[in-house]
């Protein structure tokens, strides 16, 4: 039984790539998709003032809100650990005065849930804390739909940076 389950699983899995495939405009989807990552490395590395190919991004979603986290990866690259300090402090001082014009020029468009944290900014808190070789900016807030519009950004920067973080908020958190 479980064969079976699985054999029907992985064969409506091709049947979906298969009509993927053969979409008219599956390469004309691709093509965009792959400039718009693009622009988001372009406009990301022009307001952090770092590389995005000498640094990793993490977006983390907790109970009371979640963080912003980048880090060089070489820990031996002090000058983009510098810049990615400076950078994220600045981005905890922007965001805490409900400023969020960095993240509008990376993505080329307002990010899920920042018109609420706009508007609800002095209920949550940024606070900018040091890593060993980068920094976070940790976002908290007990209003609910702060919490909500917070963690709707933070799912949108997983997905638009591709970075492979979960969505879910972990249960220990």
């Amino acid at each position: 039984m479980k064969a079976l389950i699985a054999l029907l699983l992985f064969s409506g899995l091709q049947v979906g790539a298969q009509d993927m495939q053969s979409c008219p405009m599956h390469k004309e989807h691709m093509k965009a998709a792959s400039r718009h990552q693009a622009d988001v490395e372009k406009h990301g590395d022009e307001a952090m003032g770092f590389s995005h190919d000498k640094t990793t991004h993490h977006f983390r979603l907790y109970s009371d809100g979640g963080a912003i986290e980048v880090t060089a990866n070489d820990s031996k690259d002090s000058q983009s650990t510098q810049a990615i300090r400076s950078h994220l402090t600045h981005i905890a001082t922007m965001f805490s005065n409900g400023e969020f014009s960095i993240p509008m020029f990376v993505h080329d468009q307002v990010p899920p849930g920042v018109s609420v944290m706009k508007e609800k900014h002095a209920e949550i808190s940024y606070s900018f804390e040091e890593l060993p070789t980068g920094g976070r900016v940790r976002i908290k807030t007990t209003n609910p739909d702060a919490l909500k519009a917070a963690h709707d950004f933070l799912r949108f920067q997983i997905e638009d940076h591709h970075t492979g973080d979960t969505a879910e908020i972990p249960a220990d958190r």
